[in-house]
């Protein structure tokens, strides 16, 4: 595909993006920020445009939401919504050593940090993309449950670098990661396979797009 046509998809799922980002879905656990539809959103970008393109899709999604909010605070909530999104594409682009580096990494930070290393099982949970990473080409759902997985070790990791919290409260949260990322990775997979299929739709008339559409999930 050309970069023009690339240059356009990017500019349609950044505005897309954006609107996700105004649709709040749950509560971040530990602060006042929520997440939103662009968390299920913003990661599937990649597996359309590639690596490059999908996270310059995702940043720019991103772009336009402070420029439109006005944004003049960057404090440890906001560096952890902007980044994360970026890895979770990163990871759900495609198969990489980096999906393997970037949670181990995590996990190293997490349990050097005092505060957190009382509670060092639940970095354990970043092991899941690392098994994902053998599975990311198999199967749909691996791939997305490896993609919401890396943005929390990302997220765990600066986390517990610039906003140390307790032991216990790490503890406590365990259940609630576990549930909610089972439900972030099922809705990246729907959005995933929602997206294909307009795209392929959209192939039938202009068939330069095909290249976008994966035709193992493509049904119509």
């Amino acid at each position: 595909m050309l970069n023009k046509q690339k240059v356009w998809f990017v500019v349609l799922f950044a505005v897309l993006g954006f609107l996700a980002l105004q649709m709040p879905v749950a509560k971040l656990e530990g602060s006042k920020a929520a997440f939103t539809l662009f968390d299920l959103f913003a990661p599937i970008a990649t597996g359309f445009l590639g690596s490059l393109w999908g996270v310059i899709a995702v940043a720019g999604m991103e772009l336009i939401n402070i420029i439109v909010r006005g944004w003049r605070v960057f404090d440890t909530v906001m560096v952890v919504r902007l980044i994360t999104p970026l890895f979770a594409a990163l990871y759900f682009g495609r198969k990489s050593l980096l999906n393997v580096f970037i949670p181990l990494v995590a996990i190293a930070i997490f349990w050097i940090m005092p505060q957190s290393r009382g509670a060092w099982y639940f970095a354990l949970l970043w092991l899941i993309p690392v098994a994902m990473y053998f599975l990311q080409e198999r199967f749909l759902l691996a791939r997305a449950l490896g993609a919401t997985f890396t943005a929390h070790a990302v997220g765990g990791a600066l986390w517990a670098l610039f906003n140390p919290l307790p032991a216990s409260l790490w503890h406590s949260l365990m259940p609630i990661v576990i549930k909610e990322r089972a439900i972030f990775a099922l809705g990246i997979a729907v959005s995933y396979l929602v997206m294909n299929n307009i795209l392929a739709l959209v192939a039938k008339k202009v068939p330069r797009v095909a290249v976008m559409v994966n035709q193992k999930y493509a049904w119509v």
